[in-house]
């Protein structure tokens, strides 16, 4: 048989606030009606299981709040490290048209340019006529590759110019976390050293096969990048976001430890009546319940740890 106990205002008194603070109004509730649930504990003592007995009065004044369980929505995911890199199809590389020598260089790393803009004037070693060598995209320079002066030729880049409005975000994924990530999914991506506000984007490609060095694959997500705040080298994190639908999901702050084991407390007709669950897939403010509770019950969902200590209490004064 289950044992019922009422709550100790006093005792719950101490337990929210260090002092006697509370105990005024939670001593509201009937003195008559702690004798009979007294009584009615004393009479089962030698029960199966126990509940808390708590009045209207006294769930108002510990604040513990009730709440159906419900199917629902576990919202989880796993974090990943990354890099920024320029988007690789907005990325343009100038070599010269022809060999030569540098004569004049109007931009530098960093410069922002304009389609057509003229990067570098270079005197032609065929012709002996100057041409100018000419930027094919809007973006910034990343780098430049020459100085007045210098002889160059067609083997090697003179600049590298970049449209950053978007740029590619490369997260490393281990072979135990391949099964979790999938093109399409959303990230949330964080730069590791702060600055800047974090960014929703989507993983557009996965690499098909694993790194053999790193023993990782390649997560990729196409950032927008309207601001610059994303500049290529950064390290950041991705936080992969992943849902499923659950049969029965509770708040976090619904789960106790009872006697080792998870546990929610389940209003009954007797009271607050703790029940061992097994527990599913968490996320960041849900839980899933996989066995001990069915939708529709009424859980105790704040303020669940004074129903705990008001049985570990009695447990207690049982033992001596």
């Amino acid at each position: 048989m289950m044992t019922r106990r009422t709550l100790n205002p006093f005792v719950v008194s101490l337990l929210l606030a260090g002092t006697i603070a509370l105990a005024s109004p939670l001593a509201a509730a009937s003195e008559d009606e702690h004798g009979h649930a007294e009584a009615e504990a004393e009479a089962d003592e030698h029960g199966d299981g126990d509940a808390v007995k708590v009045s209207a009065q006294q769930r108002e004044a510990l604040g513990i709040e009730v709440q159906e369980s419900a199917p629902g929505r576990i919202d989880s995911g796993i974090e990943l490290l990354g890099e920024v890199h320029p988007n690789g199809d907005r990325l343009a590389h100038m070599v010269p048209r022809f060999p030569g020598i540098v004569h004049e260089v109007r931009k530098t790393a960093g410069d922002r340019v304009k389609s057509g803009d003229v990067l570098a004037v270079i005197e032609s070693s065929e012709s002996l006529a100057p041409y100018e060598l000419k930027t094919l995209i809007d973006g910034v320079v990343l780098t430049r590759h020459l100085t007045r002066g210098e002889a160059v030729d067609r083997e090697k880049d003179a600049f590298v110019v970049a449209d950053l409005s978007t740029v590619w975000v490369d997260l490393s994924v281990y072979q135990k976390d391949l099964g979790r990530v999938r093109v399409g999914q959303e990230v949330i991506v964080h730069q590791v050293h702060g600055g800047g506000t974090d960014t929703k984007g989507t993983i557009a490609y996965l690499t098909p096969a694993v790194d053999q060095m790193t023993r990782t694959a390649t997560a990729r997500v196409v950032l927008p990048n309207p601001k610059l705040t994303w500049l290529p080298g950064m390290f950041v994190t991705g936080h992969v976001l992943e849902a499923r639908e659950a049969a029965v999901v509770v708040p976090r702050s619904a789960i106790q430890t009872v006697e080792g084991s998870p546990a929610v407390f389940v209003e009954t007709e007797a009271g607050f009546e703790a029940r061992p669950v097994t527990l599913g897939q968490e996320g960041d403010t849900l839980v899933e319940i996989v066995r001990g509770l069915d939708a529709g019950e009424r859980i105790a969902v704040a303020n669940s740890f004074l129903l705990k200590a008001e049985i570990a209490k009695a447990e207690a004064e049982h033992e001596h």
